[in-house]
């Protein structure tokens, strides 16, 4: 049996036409209907974002993730909270960068493996600011700078919680 877990979907700017295919992914994943509470992105005029707090099953943000990368016009954030037996999960999505993804600990941070790690150092063949930007793209820095104004608008939304039926 698979450990139960939570996390959110970040749904940062979605076109119009967009939003009830969004739902319908969410939902599908989910096992119950969803709808969003929308609001518009001040980011983007013409864009919409919403929240969506969920709990399942560990692993469950990867399906997420992998439903809501097939719309291409999608700025999003998935993420999934560590359990005893799992570490938990970051997605993030831009139409110029395509998908990120990393595992995170018990206080959020991401982690990088050591392999990843000691590639990088090899990489960067001594030349700090090779290895700095090697880190940086171990952390999805880039998904980070892309992302960051539209997670503003996050503050004053609230957030509904669902729960996976089954």
């Amino acid at each position: 049996m698979s450990a139960k877990t939570g996390g959110v979907v970040f749904i940062h700017a979605a076109p119009a036409a967009l939003r009830p295919h969004v739902e319908w992914a969410i939902g599908s994943c989910l096992g119950t209907p969803v709808r969003l509470s929308w609001s518009e992105q001040p980011a983007q005029p013409g864009r919409w974002r919403a929240e969506l707090t969920w709990r399942g099953p560990a692993g469950l943000s990867a399906r997420l993730a992998s439903l809501l990368n097939r719309f291409p016009d999608l700025l999003f954030e998935v993420t999934e909270d560590p359990t005893v037996r799992s570490e938990g999960q970051r997605y993030s999505r831009t139409p110029d960068l395509g998908l990120f993804s990393s595992s995170t600990g018990p206080n959020g941070d991401l982690v990088v493996g050591e392999e990843r790690l000691r590639q990088a150092v090899q990489d960067s063949q001594g030349r700090p600011e090779a290895l700095i930007q090697a880190i940086a793209d171990l952390l999805g820095q880039a998904w980070d700078d892309e992302l960051e104004p539209y997670r503003q608008g996050s503050v004053a939304v609230a957030t509904p919680w669902l729960r996976r039926v089954g």
